[in-house]
């Protein structure tokens, strides 16, 4: 398939850019931010759009991880999906991704919970996957009652690093014996060992995804650990997924390798690549049709899955 005349225009209206370091990581996460009116919109109004805290459970107020509800059911019980935010473990954030939440809240009729997990290399693994669990963690012990939300039936959702936190979450609270309804995986980080596709310049490259792997998990931390490698967990007993990947997208190959290996283990998964796009087109709204074409693909199988009796606990 030939590049899509909007991914094509998106490139071309990239300005200069220069490889990704420490130095101009602040400037990098500026960019995001400024870039969201162009890239993403508005998005949908949404009857309930709040600022909540998610405390640890036991805690009697304090710090707690930020987050951002997106609650189209106005507090009439819609069930709740853990958003987590792309960007390399690095960059990104409430704002950047308010757009797609909006919309997927707009079109699943299920609550959106975003979280503004700490970012590397300031805070290095495991600290996003500390903030994730923590979140889940005070939704089921009472955060999600406050805000009258059903978190018996929960899914977990991220694009790009954050879909490489969503597969983690799920795969530990499997483990926990308390599992997710759904996980939902766009262009998901998958492995360390980056073995890209030659696919020329179409915005994420290799030196940006060594500079994120390097912050996220610096030299010496041990990147074979189901933690970091999904794929070196077991698999089965997952909760179905659905994998979107993107065809002009170095992370192309690990997603679907991904989303191949969840069915071979017994999961319920069905992978999707849509053709012409790059990576980084599931949130800009504003730029490409197969945006919203995505989301609410991805919001008609949350519905599907969260608005069905909740999984059965794990013995």
């Amino acid at each position: 398939m030939t590049l899509h005349p909007q991914t094509r225009a998106a490139l071309d209206a990239r300005p200069p850019g220069e490889p990704l370091t420490r130095e101009n990581l602040a400037q990098a996460r500026r960019d995001m931010s400024e870039a969201v009116a162009f890239e993403v919109g508005t998005g949908p109004a949404v009857p309930i759009v709040r600022d909540v805290v998610a405390t640890a459970p036991g805690a009697d107020g304090g710090e707690g991880v930020p987050c951002r509800l997106y609650d189209p059911r106005n507090e009439h019980g819609a069930p709740v999906v853990v958003f987590l935010h792309g960007g390399g473990w690095s960059t990104g954030g409430l704002d950047t991704h308010d757009g797609v939440c909006r919309r997927l809240a707009d079109q699943s009729g299920c609550a959106v919970l975003s979280v503004d997990y700490r970012l590397a290399p300031e805070h290095p693994y495991p600290a996003a996957i500390t903030d994730v669990e923590l979140v889940v963690a005070w939704l089921r012990d009472g955060g999600s009652v406050d805000h009258g939300l059903d978190a018996s039936r929960l899914a977990v959702a991220g694009d790009s690093a954050g879909g490489h936190l969503a597969a983690v979450t799920a795969r530990r609270a499997r483990d926990a014996g308390t599992p997710l309804a759904f996980q939902l995986l766009v262009y998901p980080v998958i492995d360390p060992a980056m073995n890209y596709p030659d696919l020329g310049d179409y915005g994420l490259d290799a030196h940006a995804m060594t500079f994120y792997w390097d912050a996220f998990a610096p030299p010496g931390v041990n990147r074979a650990h189901p933690d970091l490698a999904p794929l070196a967990a077991d698999l089965a007993g997952l909760p179905p997924a659905l994998v979107i990947t993107a065809e002009y997208d170095v992370l192309r190959d690990e997603g679907e390798t991904y989303g191949t290996a969840l069915a071979a283990a017994g999961v319920p998964a069905v992978t999707t690549r849509y053709l012409g796009v790059n990576h980084g087109f599931f949130r800009k709204l504003a730029l490409y049709d197969a945006a919203a074409v995505a989301v609410d693909s991805a919001a008609a199988a949350l519905r599907a899955a969260l608005d069905g009796p909740p999984p059965a606990a794990a013995h």
